[in-house]
C-alpha cells in the first residue's frame, strides 16, 4: 500500500480542529493509523461538547471494511456518527485496529445528557472534503477530514 506524505506542520497534540465554511475540519495525528484514527474521533466528540465531560460507561464495537485508508477514516467516522445517533451516545475512548483493510474498534462512553453534556451541534456526517490519510514530515500519522455539522 502506498502511504502519502504530507507537508504538515510540527504538531505536538494528539488532534486538532480548523474552520471550513460553515463545517468543522478535524485532525488525528498518532504514531500508527489506528492511533491517528483514535485521535481525529476525538476532535470529532470535542465538535459536539468537551470531552473531558464524558464518563466511560457503556462499551460499542465497531467494524468497518474499504478499498483504502482514505475511505477506511470516512467510513470510521461515519459508523462513529450513526452510533452517536440512534444509542444517543457521546464516545470519549476509542481503541482501532486496523489489519489491512478491515477497521475493529471497540469505544467507550455514555448516553447524552443534554444538561450535563450541553451539546453544541449535531454531527451530519464526515465528507471527502479536505481528506487526507498519511504520514507528516515528522513521520507521525495523520488522518483529517471536514465533518458536516
Amino acid at each position: 500500500m502506498k502511504v502519502a506524505v504530507f507537508d504538515e506542520a510540527t504538531n505536538s497534540h494528539p488532534w486538532t480542529q480548523f474552520a471550513h465554511q460553515g463545517d468543522v475540519g478535524i485532525r488525528g495525528y498518532g504514531a500508527s493509523a489506528g492511533e491517528a484514527f483514535e485521535n481525529a474521533a476525538r476532535a470529532m466528540t470535542s465538535v459536539v461538547t468537551p470531552i473531558g465531560l464524558l464518563s466511560a460507561k457503556e462499551t460499542t464495537r465497531i467494524r468497518c471494511q474499504a478499498p483504502n485508508l482514505e475511505i477506511l477514516f470516512v467510513d470510521w467516522l461515519n459508523a462513529l456518527i450513526y452510533e452517536m445517533a440512534t444509542r444517543q451516545m457521546l464516545f470519549r475512548d476509542f481503541h482501532v485496529d486496523i489489519n489491512g483493510d478491515v477497521l475493529r474498534a471497540e469505544v467507550h462512553g455514555e448516553r447524552v445528557d443534554v444538561g450535563h453534556h450541553e451539546p453544541a451541534v449535531e454531527l451530519k456526517g464526515a465528507t471527502m472534503t479536505e481528506l487526507k490519510v498519511g504520514r507528516g514530515k515528522d513521520g507521525r500519522w495523520i488522518a483529517q477530514c471536514v465533518v458536516d455539522v
